[in-house]
């Protein structure tokens, strides 16, 4: 039974993530010093964690240890954080601010940042590789999944097809293809890795469950598109506009904006539409479908 709001939930969540994370990521007195310095500087004191949030409430569907939760959201978050490195890096989308902050080749400097990047990925895995974490099937699962997530298949792929499609006018089916990828396949990983972490799932659950983490990670990339346009800079924690200024498809540019906004409350719809089959055990992803859809940066 679900006692807590919402919004104490998610503010307990987002802090019990943090101290995960800065127990996780090396300290400052670790050699190589700047190397940690600058991971800890990426990986602490921002963000929604949104995709820790998702492992959370997928979690309390499967009954799933906090102990164990807290290492997958740490995983997760740390593949999300390593992409927005490279992504803000000046080869790639050349952002100079990120979380309300200097990005961290502004901070540090190039390849100290590609080093940053570097390393989260691969201590997200060092993470997922624990003896104890999960049963073995379960853990190769898990490690399986966040690495097809991460790569060309995954997040890599469409950051690629995103660079190449700068100036490019791309259909709807382009475009989601582009996204799913992107941005989708991280959180569609963080959802059922969060569910892997506890009780198995019935097929049918587990079908449901992707569909519901398909929807909410297009979903989640409709909404950034939509902000981009009509949010600060200072509400955003970063550059406000960046995506028409560099000439990148998105859904606003494509559907217009009301049109666009008319199609993230269908993606929510088909999103909540998937829970149905567990009842009041996906309250938490319910108010997390919501919460994506209605936030304001």
């Amino acid at each position: 039974m679900n006692t807590l709001s919402f919004s104490d939930w998610m503010g307990n969540t987002q802090v019990r993530v943090e101290s995960a994370l800065a127990q996780n990521v090396p300290s400052n007195d670790c050699i190589p010093a700047r190397l940690h310095e600058a991971m800890r500087y990426a990986s602490l004191g921002g963000g929604k964690r949104v995709r820790p949030l998702l492992v959370f409430a997928a979690g309390e569907l499967t009954a799933a240890a906090p102990a164990t939760l807290d290492t997958v959201a740490c995983a997760v978050e740390m593949i999300h954080t390593y992409s927005l490195v490279h992504d803000d890096l000046p080869c790639m989308d050349d952002d100079v601010l990120r979380r309300g902050r200097p990005t961290c080749h502004v901070e540090f400097d190039e390849p100290t940042a590609l080093l940053v990047g570097d390393s989260l990925q691969t201590l997200a895995f060092e993470l997922l590789a624990r003896p104890t974490l999960a049963n073995p099937g379960s853990q190769l699962e898990m490690i399986a999944l966040l690495a097809h997530a991460s790569g060309s298949r995954g997040m890599a792929g469409g950051q690629a097809i995103d660079l190449a499609s700068v100036g490019k006018a791309l259909n709807q089916p382009e475009l989601e293809l582009m996204h799913a990828l992107k941005t989708g396949a991280l959180i569609r990983a963080a959802v059922l890795l969060g569910a892997l972490a506890g009780n198995p799932l019935s097929a049918e659950e587990r079908q449901s469950l992707d569909r519901f983490a398909k929807r909410a990670g297009l979903l989640f990339q409709v909404i950034d598109d939509i902000l981009d346009c009509t949010a600060s800079t200072a509400t955003l924690g970063k550059t406000a506009g960046k995506d028409q200024a560099a000439e990148k498809p998105t859904y606003v540019s494509l559907l217009g904006l009301d049109a666009a906004r008319s199609y993230a409350d269908e993606l929510r719809n088909e999103a909540l539409a998937a829970l149905s089959i567990f009842g009041e055990r996906a309250t938490r992803l319910t108010q997390l479908a919501d919460f994506i859809c209605h936030r304001q940066f």
